[in-house]
């Protein structure tokens, strides 16, 4: 059962390892871009090419076509990934192994929709994979495998993603054949230790210049590819790209004074600007409806100066 990108390795490598995959759930196929065509989950393409039978029901807690199959199935295990909708507990119950969670996160931290963001988000310097056993609480289930990674100081949630899918993907190849041999006993997570990712917004890639500059590019690396960092500059969206905390330098002196998002100085590395806290260096940049530049390119279109605001 998953949905996303994130997902297919994980069917990758189950399928090398030759199990014998019954069935793939996945979401329904939902239209996008700008003629609102179909676009199928990458889990399905990757099915089909397989030859595996997919489902993809728009509803499971009250879906009896579901029980029916899953009963029908009666499956050794569940394998979720990123699937995107909550599992009641009589389709928990039917897996002999139980349902078994990638949760791209060292848990209990980070329990919730969007680990990978929000680690990166708090400047997390280190995330990793767990293999759970499902329950019917939030990523509660107890833990049976566990593997860290470090997070670069520029990756992007995109890049992290790619690296954590693969992860999870190894690790879980190794765990159910451990769970089968039964050679594993599942941890209980401390749930005084937890943590929670929500479901990303579209507020979240508001950006408040009241923050530290280091909370700032932290999210702009964090909320990629959606919703992005954003400000409104003359009635339009800006999407910040890319940034770069920086030191205080000395270019203007009483900085306490300016308002955040002041442009201290432009210059071939970009436009840096003065927040809550240190300041901020903006590298690439995106009006809406139009490409991607580089701050410099753009701050010579806009014909900013020292001392202007990026925002309204």
């Amino acid at each position: 059962m998953g949905t996303p990108e994130f997902s297919v390795p994980a069917l990758k490598r189950l399928i090398l390892d030759r199990h014998e995959i019954a069935a793939v759930f996945t979401q329904p196929d939902k239209p996008a871009g700008r003629g609102q065509h179909l676009h199928i989950p990458p889990v399905k393409s990757l099915a089909l090419e397989h030859g595996i039978p997919v489902h993809q029901p728009s509803r499971i807690k009250t879906n009896e076509d579901v029980c029916a199959v899953f009963e029908a199935l009666s499956p050794d295990a569940c394998v979720v990934i990123a699937y995107g909708k909550i599992l009641p507990q009589w389709l928990l119950d039917i897996p002999r192994l139980g349902c078994i969670n990638v949760h791209a996160s060292l848990l209990p931290k980070y329990r919730g929709a969007a680990p990978i963001n929000w680690a990166i988000a708090k400047g997390e310097r280190e995330t990793g994979v767990t293999i759970m056993q499902m329950d019917a609480g939030m990523d509660t289930g107890p833990m049976l495998a566990k593997r860290s990674v470090g997070i670069g100081s520029d990756e992007t949630a995109p890049e992290l993603s790619l690296r954590l899918a693969e992860l999870g993907a190894d690790l879980l190849s190794e765990t159910l054949a451990q769970l089968a041999a039964g050679d594993l006993r599942p941890i209980s997570q401390e749930d005084r230790d937890a943590t929670y990712a929500p479901l990303l917004k579209r507020e979240d890639g508001l950006i408040d210049w009241h923050m530290s500059a280091e909370e700032i590019a932290n999210r702009v690396r964090a909320f990629q590819p959606w919703p992005g960092m954003f400000t409104d500059f003359r009635r339009s969206r800006l999407l910040i790209w890319g940034a770069q905390a920086r030191p205080t330098s000395n270019s203007i002196t009483a900085t306490s004074f300016l308002e955040p998002g002041t442009i201290l100085a432009i210059d071939g590395s970009g436009i840096t600007l003065h927040s809550g806290s240190g300041e901020l260096l903006i590298q690439e940049v995106q009006m809406e409806g139009k490409r991607r530049v580089s701050a410099r390119e753009f701050s010579n279109g806009a014909r900013l100066k020292q001392g202007d605001r990026l925002t309204q």
